[in-house]
């Protein structure tokens, strides 16, 4: 069976995330719907990660095997036509065929994250759902010096969701690096690990947005890093600011 690597983008708003449910629209059903009526074919797909509700993706990754084999661009602009009819907010980048070893979700190195937070004292309009909003300006630099803190490998119990199905809290992170973005008032957090647990960047983000208000220190993040208490988290972030942005593989 020919495997296709599908390179996905789509606005989570109103999706109830990733994962198909029953009586609740999902990026993995708009897709597979999509492929059924364009080629006749009910086929599972494999996403690289499961976005929460309401979370966004730039570069989602997924696979899907199909019974005949069509050309990659074809793939990709059929099940876009049948997104589109459909009124998706969800579109296929890209779609090449792929060898059988490759898996959207076990084949990859690292995954990238962006979470958006904008500072300004009027509510959002045009970037409501697409970023957290904040009334008053936050401090980047003391963000960032306590992320650092949170690099490395460690034990994330205290910022991963009560209902996290990982079979352990301990996790490799990358970068955390919190940098002011090129629009006015803009802050991005981006988070690069292999894996992440349920709920971890959006529990990054709300305790960091403490340090950012001037609530908490470095010290006091690295201190709820040591309590391995989900009590000892700061509020979780909402998932509007989150963008799922890429995906690295071996051949990339």
């Amino acid at each position: 069976m020919p495997r296709y690597r599908l390179d996905i983008e789509y606005d989570g708003t109103g999706y109830a995330g990733w994962q198909r449910q029953d009586n609740h629209p999902s990026i993995q059903q708009a897709i597979e719907t999509a492929i059924l009526g364009f080629s006749g074919e009910t086929v599972s797909i494999r996403g690289a990660g499961r976005t929460d509700a309401g979370v966004h993706a730039l570069g989602q990754v997924a696979h899907a095997d199909f019974e005949k084999t069509w050309p990659a661009d074809t793939v990709r602009d059929a099940i876009n036509a049948h997104l589109q009819m459909a009124r998706e907010r969800v579109v296929i980048l890209a779609a090449r065929q792929v060898d059988d070893a490759f898996d959207a979700r076990f084949s990859a190195l690292k995954r990238h994250y962006v979470y958006r937070i904008i500072c300004r004292r009027a509510c959002l309009v045009l970037e409501r759902n697409r970023a957290l909003w904040s009334a008053k300006p936050l401090d980047v630099a003391a963000m960032h010096a306590a992320a650092q803190r949170l690099v490395g490998r460690h034990d994330f119990t205290t910022f991963r969701s009560m209902q996290c199905q990982a079979n352990s809290p301990v996790r490799s992170l990358d970068r955390l690096d919190v940098v002011k973005g090129d629009a006015e008032g803009l802050i991005e957090i981006h988070a690069s690990a292999r894996s992440f647990l349920h709920n971890q960047i959006r529990s990054f983000t709300g305790t960091l947005r403490l340090v950012g208000e001037g609530k908490w220190s470095a010290d006091d993040v690295e201190a709820a890093l040591l309590a391995r208490s989900r009590r000892a988290c700061g509020p979780v972030a909402a998932p509007e600011g989150l963008y799922f942005r890429a995906v690295e593989y071996p051949d990339t």
